[in-house]
């Protein structure tokens, strides 16, 4: 096992470099690293292929492989998103609020780096230059440990982002990757307190739960997606259809697609058979009332309703009413992302104030619960907890705040 100690001295070394760089220096070291990821297409593809062998080899699901897999348009994508966060405003330096006490002191809070900011993910190699565009744009620099599935793309991209880091004049030590992928370097990675400031977790359950029972580290869990579209009785079924869809199929494999289905009894009838018709290619699985409704629904276990599928499956409940959705989502839900759809204002009004989750939607799909929907850019990813941030994890909460308090030689009496 590498000497993960001795690395992370050399990434908090860097750190402060980072810190204290200009927006403009941060700007072009993104660039640059943009520009050299490009340039290592062929070698990023070539070291991707041989993970995506390993993958089929290992029997690994079509859902990891779709994560893992890159191509000419995926590596072009991953370098736009790095421009994409170069462009946006820098949050370091932000004054937050400010005021003046009686005494005349005069109180700032201003936005400063995290520091080392410590990301373990699965295999989404994409993961690599997000998390380094968003650290270093935020003033901190970025230690990253993937995972062994990815490790060729990771070690390839990883290398083009130094180089391009280092190009700008920043420590090429600003991004790291642990190129030792076993459970041991994953463990002690979690406990390098005093080297990591912050952990984000990129991964499904295991992961997480290894988090919660190894880290020693300040963590923000980056949770599971256990997340539903509610149908109510007012829903123009239309609408209702187009958001389902969207939601489940538009990409089944990630966080913020729907697992289950809840549709008020007065409209099922109605529309679970339409439903169904549009989702011949999603199995169905669903309570005994669905079932009596719709046939070719399946059997819903307990388990299928607690259960992030990230895949094209979905379970499907009939609820009488509105409390019947809520209780349900608070019963089964994982606090990520919740959707209603309905034209009764306070039916949206009641789902948004007593739903738990980290963001709620009114008649659109939980697919926009995205840091790039949103306006922030690439994410780090989507905290379901509630300290120090929630939802969609850009730029801002890459940092925290700092007191600054002026005085004119002030004393406390």
């Amino acid at each position: 096992m590498m000497d993960l100690t001795g690395l992370g001295r050399r990434v908090k070394a860097a750190a402060p470099a980072v810190a204290r760089a200009s927006t403009d220096q941060k700007n072009e070291a993104i660039g640059r690293a943009a520009e050299a990821l490009v340039a290592a297409t062929p070698e990023v593809l070539a070291a991707n292929r041989a993970d995506v062998a390993a993958g089929v080899e290992a029997g690994v699901s079509p859902t990891v492989l779709d994560r893992l897999r890159l191509d000419d348009r995926r590596v072009a994508g991953m370098a736009a998103g790095l421009h994409q966060v170069a462009s946006l405003p820098d949050p370091v330096g932000e004054i937050a609020d400010g005021w003046v006490r009686p005494n005349g002191l005069r109180v700032r809070r201003v936005r400063v780096p995290l520091g080392v900011v410590g990301v373990i993910y699965e295999n989404r190699p994409n993961v690599t230059s997000d998390a380094a565009a968003l650290c270093l744009k935020s003033g901190n620099a970025a230690f990253l440990r993937g995972s062994s599935g990815a490790i060729r793309s990771n070690v390839a991209i990883a290398a083009a982002l130094r180089d391009g880091v280092a190009k700008a004049g920043l420590p090429a030590d600003a991004v790291t990757l642990v190129e030792d992928a076993s459970r041991e370097s994953a463990r002690e990675f979690m406990r390098l307190r005093g080297t990591i400031d912050v952990l984000v977790p990129r991964g499904g359950a295991s992961l997480i739960a290894g988090i919660l029972e190894h880290a020693t580290v300040p963590f923000v869990i980056d949770g599971e997606g256990n997340c539903h579209v509610y149908v109510d009785e007012s829903a123009e079924l239309g609408m209702a259809r187009d958001i389902v869809l969207n939601a489940k199929t538009q990409r089944p494999s990630v966080c913020n697609a729907a697992e289950t289905l809840l549709v008020h009894r007065a409209v099922a009838d109605r529309f679970l058979p339409a439903i169904r018709r549009e989702m011949l290619e999603v199995e169905l699985v669903g309570d005994e009332a669905a079932r009596a409704i719709e046939p070719a629904i399946g059997v819903a276990t307990e388990d299928d309703f607690a259960h992030e599928f990230l895949a094209l499956k979905l379970a499907v409940a009939v609820v009488d009413d509105l409390d019947g959705a809520i209780a349900h989502i608070a019963r089964y839900g994982s606090g990520h992302s919740e959707a209603i759809v309905t034209r009764d204002l306070p039916s949206a009004q009641r789902f948004t104030a007593e739903v738990d989750a980290a963001a709620v939607l009114v008649n659109a799909s939980t697919r926009f619960v995205d840091g790039e929907e949103l306006g922030f850019g690439a994410e780090i990813g989507i905290s379901t907890q509630k300290l120090h941030c929630r939802g969609p994890m850009g730029l801002p909460q890459l940092t925290t705040l700092k007191y600054v308090i002026e005085g004119d030689g002030q004393v406390r009496t």
